[in-house]
């Protein structure tokens, strides 16, 4: 089974860092989009990010090339979803892919009073 994407993007000069490579930060931030977006609609609401763990870098993108972030749910607590998160680029002019980020997110789901609420029962 094919998986899709949860972000897909590309990535712009503003993204870089003094070296002219795409800057880890926005990459942690594109990651984060894509894990909050998978925890919100999985936890059917309101998530936060509580921690964000276990970060690595294995790869290097360049501007123009197109991220695509991959999240798929590792663990879940009583109030909360872990969700694994995985970036690949893709060259611009071409098809070649490299893994240049990955990480670890923690959500907590709040309800409407913003306070800790239970995983649905699908989760737990």
């Amino acid at each position: 089974m094919a998986r899709e994407p949860l972000i897909r993007v590309t990535a712009m000069p503003a993204d870089t860092n003094p070296y002219g490579g795409v800057f880890g930060g926005w990459l942690m931030s594109q990651m984060a989009l894509g894990a909050g977006s998978l925890a919100s609609r999985e936890g059917q609401g309101k998530a936060v990010v509580v921690s964000a763990t276990d970060f690595a870098f294995p790869g290097a993108m360049q501007v123009g090339d197109e991220l695509s972030v991959y999240c798929e749910i590792a663990n879940t607590g009583n109030t909360s979803l872990t969700i694994t998160a995985e970036a690949i680029a893709r060259e611009r002019n071409g098809v070649a892919e490299t893994r240049v980020a990955q990480g670890t997110f923690k959500f907590v789901l709040l309800d409407e009073d913003d306070r800790p609420r239970a995983v649905a029962e699908r989760w737990a």
